[in-house]
């Protein structure tokens, strides 16, 4: 296929959406080693293993092979948000996706919530609420770190994200200025000190959750949340170890993704008590029996 043969369209007769100009493609070599590129008309990929011309990856389906000039073989794929999370450009230090997908569940995150994130960093995690229809309010204290975070959210994500994605510069420790989230997401090195301003921010019934990498930060949090009006307190690790499968050799690989934070979960009580009453019991009569 020749430039000038690329279908206007972006499927092809089966359907399929094929590759085109300004999205991102992930390339892996044989070796497994993924290279994020953003493909553009007569962009050129270069390594010490060749060149890759971007225009004959545009029209193709996803996974394509390609060769570079030196004959090196690639696969070409649409990255998923974990490809995107590692290889995104960064400010701060990520929450990694092994802690983002068991954080979702644990918020319970779904369409149209209302979320109260602080200490966006470079994105990752407001990627993965985001996708799930969410829309955000983040408190970021740098400037640098909340342009990051919106770039790399539109770069991933497009547009309807970025219209649910609102990141102000502000100091969470300081208050919430905002009331009624449904959820409120901390990745902060002092996320105790937002606690006393999370039942306003909150509604009653609402999740509280933090992401620290050290437990004494957890105790701090822990802490925190037993003066405040919340219950259903729980603190989790996420380990990843992944398996070596080969023929009849499988055992766990000798590396793992061990300890990067732990995750603390909260539910906001309300004040409403409401009080049970037996009804009164009724005379048989006549009339009754």
């Amino acid at each position: 296929m020749t430039d000038t043969d690329h279908p206007a369209s972006d499927d092809d007769d089966d359907g399929q959406r094929l590759l085109r100009y300004d999205e991102l493609v992930l390339l892996v070599d044989a070796k497994k080693r993924k290279y994020l590129i953003t493909l553009k008309e007569k962009g050129e990929f270069q390594t010490h293993a060749g060149s890759v011309y971007h225009d004959l990856l545009v029209g193709q389906p996803e996974g394509v092979g390609i060769t570079s000039t030196r004959g090196q073989r690639f696969r070409a794929y649409r990255p998923t948000l974990e490809d995107y999370v590692i290889s995104m450009p960064r400010g701060a230090q990520v929450i990694y996706p092994k802690d983002i997908g068991p954080l979702l569940l644990l918020a319970d995150v779904g369409p149209g919530m209302r979320i109260f994130e602080s200490g966006v960093g470079s994105g990752a995690l407001s990627m993965g609420m985001l996708r799930c229809g969410a829309h955000i309010t983040g408190y970021e204290l740098r400037e640098d770190f909340a342009a990051k975070a919106q770039k790399n959210v539109a770069g991933f994500l497009g547009p309807d994200a970025i219209a649910r994605y609102d990141v102000v510069l502000a100091n969470s420790y300081e208050g919430i200025d905002q009331q009624g989230f449904d959820r409120m997401v901390l990745d902060l090195p002092e996320p105790w000190l937002v606690v006393p301003h999370a039942p306003a921010a909150l509604r009653p019934g609402g999740i509280f959750v933090s992401y620290s990498p050290s437990i004494t930060q957890v105790m701090k949090v822990r802490d925190a949340l037993a003066d405040a009006n919340f219950s259903d307190v729980s603190t989790i690790e996420v380990l990843n170890r992944s398996w070596h499968i080969e023929g009849a050799a499988v055992r766990p690989d000798h590396r793992m993704v061990a300890h990067t934070g732990f995750l603390t979960r909260a539910r906001l009580l309300s004040d409403v008590v409401v009080t049970s009453v037996a009804p009164e019991p009724q005379l048989e009569t006549k009339e009754n029996p």
